[in-house]
């Protein structure tokens, strides 16, 4: 099993359609079996979907904003159908970004979808907020493991701090880690590199990190430079330890799982640059690999 998660910056991103076109030709070549994303957005102003263009969409019982034409996810989802590669998809509208765009999250799955799970961790509940934050998640047709998409905010936020976001996710996750496999992929806005923080709450809460499990590995940077959200933050090189980047884009497992390998992909040497964020993605060893 391959599982891919994406901070995608979507419909912001120069060129936007180049990328997408570029993202997707990965995507027909690795197929992950789950795919995270993350801040995948569509233009408030944009015409609605038309339903037949939304193959293998699986509505969130929780999502209250209809899907526009130029949605990222619906558009990735369209082209790979296309070409001959059908996800099973949901998206989730979080809040409003820049003033004019839907901001949200979504997950793909190569089996269909069978139940979504969806809930608040922020503190504000306002759509026109840009620090509201929910987590999103599906189980799929013939596993018991939940997954879920996740774009956590900031360890030292005064207004949304990142201890009461995890609190809150970990209370609602709590029944399902004791009946079923989960997994948290995404943006985590926490630093391996940083001890202390963020990455260290979510280990010494028990969450195992499959980067470290992965028998084989990259330098697991996701980030290079200093994107949106970080410029205030990252002051000096010390901030993540002299690394040319960070490593804030993770998958977490509740339990200890056999990886394979863990890499870095959409960085510019293993497939294009499509996003401020690279991606992560791992495979799991199969019964019948060892």
């Amino acid at each position: 099993m391959k599982i891919l998660t994406l901070n995608t910056h979507s419909l912001i991103e120069e060129h936007y359609q180049e990328k997408l076109q570029k993202f997707v030709m990965i995507i027909l070549n690795e197929q992950p079996d789950i795919i995270a994303l993350q801040e995948v957005n569509q233009s408030v102003s944009a015409p609605l979907a038309d339903t037949d263009r939304l193959p293998g969409y699986y509505p969130c019982q929780d999502n209250y904003v209809s899907i526009r034409q130029d949605n990222h996810a619906a558009q990735a989802a369209w082209l790979l159908h296309q070409a001959g590669l059908t996800y099973h998809w949901t998206w989730l509208a979080l809040k409003l970004g820049y003033g004019k765009y839907d901001e949200g999250i979504a997950l793909f799955s190569r089996s269909p979808i069978t139940q979504t799970d969806a809930f608040r961790i922020s503190q504000t509940s306002d759509y026109g907020n840009w620090k509201m934050r929910k987590v999103l998640g599906i189980q799929t047709e013939g596993l018991d493991d939940w997954f879920y998409t996740v774009h956590m905010g900031w360890w030292n936020d005064a207004e949304e701090p990142f201890q009461s976001q995890w609190k809150h996710l970990e209370f609602c996750l709590k029944e399902k880690r004791t009946s079923s496999m989960v997994w948290l992929l995404g943006d985590f806005n926490s630093p391996a590199e940083v001890k202390a923080e963020g990455y260290d709450f979510i280990h010494h809460s028990g969450w195992k990190d499959t980067y470290l499990l992965a028998e084989q590995k990259d330098d697991g940077i996701t980030v290079a430079g200093v994107i949106d959200g970080w410029r205030d933050k990252i002051k000096d090189s010390d901030s993540h330890s002299g690394r040319n980047g960070m490593r804030i884009d993770h998958i977490w497992c509740s339990q200890n799982v056999p990886v394979i390998s863990s890499n870095i992909v959409f960085n510019g040497s293993n497939g294009p640059v499509v996003s401020d964020h690279f991606g992560l993605m791992i495979q799991m060893k199969g019964a019948n690999e060892s």
